[in-house]
């Protein structure tokens, strides 16, 4: 037996994916055009599974500041915060994010990744409880196994089911962190929110909210699930990514709590990984701003979801989620997911193919990510692509109800 034989059964399984002629995880971009095209395999293609869903990638503020940062800054900054210590743009960048939620403490890490894998690590050990949404991202299952604190999973949405595991718990549930998602990131499906922090304060626990898509999306001033449903002074912690909604990389975490500030001391994460460069510092401090002050992007993209989602119900697909900028369209079969996908791939839509163990309940999806950059006849292209491919999928009186109970990670 050798370490490498436990990936047997992972070539077994990109072997049969390869006979199939589609290799749908090693795509290359061979040039990008814009927020939403670019040269895929020498053709043309739509961009609709990106998540650059305010399409500021090629917004000319944000390719200025980052220009302008690289020429004073240089490249990057060769090292963590803690030894190297923090450019001054690091600290403004923390102060836009905080200033943005109106937070007193921010958080800034080099990915969203790490963000969840710093700030849960740092929050929940040994001894300390998390109740975490089964159809959590895998960078929450990781953050949280990071810290030892013992994981308990909840079903997906299920308010009752959450406040059953913690009424289990009894004094324990005073030091136990609840992780829920703003908008999840396979169905597009939104956290009851008003109703897990009902229950959380009813039960003294502590709740994040990883808001990595619904930033920028949701809420008056784009501040994510807990802004819109009005519960943002009841949330203990945020964290989110700009790789999303704000076209950079790196992640964050905000909260109105002192102690919030010591996760730097603690936080292994944020310890010893490299700080972002100072481009990407620039240009997410201005789409910061432009989200801010330009909130007809969040009003295009929400007609482009409405617009998206209305002719792919009409096409006949079964949607996961209700009108959102992600959508998900379940495929019966893996062999018919594949060629939906391969197909579309030729005819100029990119799309990610989903499948499982990595979606909810074993499903199928060609999941989709809208644009406010995506033009009025580039959706109708999407949907007429959609269209003309063979498909059978089940019917459902509203599919806006169709919900997955775990994920696997």
């Amino acid at each position: 037996m050798s370490l490498f034989d436990k990936f047997l059964p992972i070539q077994e399984a990109r072997n049969e994916l390869l006979k199939s002629g589609v290799n749908p995880f090693h795509i290359t971009v061979d040039k990008i055009l814009s927020p939403t095209e670019a040269i895929i395999n020498g053709r043309t293609t739509i961009l609709v599974g990106t998540n650059n869903y305010l399409g500021l990638t090629f917004h000319p503020d944000a390719i200025l500041a980052g220009q302008q940062a690289l020429a004073l800054e240089g490249t990057g900054t060769t090292g963590s915060r803690m030894a190297n210590g923090s450019f001054a743009s690091h600290r403004e960048l923390e102060k836009a994010i905080a200033e943005f939620y109106g937070a007193p403490y921010a958080i800034v890490f080099s990915t969203g990744y790490q963000a969840n894998l710093g700030v849960l690590s740092a929050l929940a050990g040994a001894g300390d409880t998390i109740l975490m949404d089964g159809d959590s991202h895998a960078s929450i299952y990781d953050g949280c196994r990071l810290g030892g604190a013992e994981i308990i999973r909840f079903k997906h949405n299920d308010v009752a089911d959450l406040e059953k595991r913690l009424r289990r718990l009894g004094d324990r549930s005073q030091r136990t962190l609840i992780v829920v998602e703003g908008i999840y990131s396979m169905l597009g499906d939104r956290a009851p929110l008003a109703e897990i922090v009902e229950v959380k304060k009813k039960y003294g626990a502590t709740l994040i909210v990883d808001e990595a898509h619904s930033l920028g999306i949701l809420g008056q001033h784009g501040r994510g699930l807990a802004e819109e449903t009005g519960v943002e002074q009841d949330v203990d912690c945020i964290v989110g990514t700009f790789s999303k909604s704000l076209g950079s990389t790196g992640g964050f975490g905000i909260s109105s709590h002192p102690e919030f500030e010591l996760i730097r001391y603690a936080s292994r994460p944020y310890i010893f990984t490299a700080s972002p460069c100072p481009s990407v510092v620039a240009s997410t401090r201005a789409t910061i701003r432009i989200i801010q002050t330009h909130p007809e992007l969040r009003q295009q993209l929400w007609t482009n979801s409405q617009h998206l989602y209305e002719g792919l119900i009409k096409s006949g697909y079964t949607l996961g989620a209700e009108v959102g900028p992600i959508m998900a369209a379940m495929i019966p079969t893996r062999e018919l997911a594949l060629a939906m996908w391969q197909q579309l791939l030729e005819n100029g839509i990119y799309v990610n193919l989903m499948i499982p163990p990595a979606t909810p309940n074993g499903e199928c999806l060609l999941r989709l990510s809208v644009s406010a950059a995506h033009t009025k006849k580039q959706i109708e292209k999407i949907i007429s692509a959609f269209a003309e491919l063979p498909h059978t999928t089940p019917t459902h009186s509203n599919p806006a109800q169709v919900q997955p109970d775990a994920i696997l990670n």
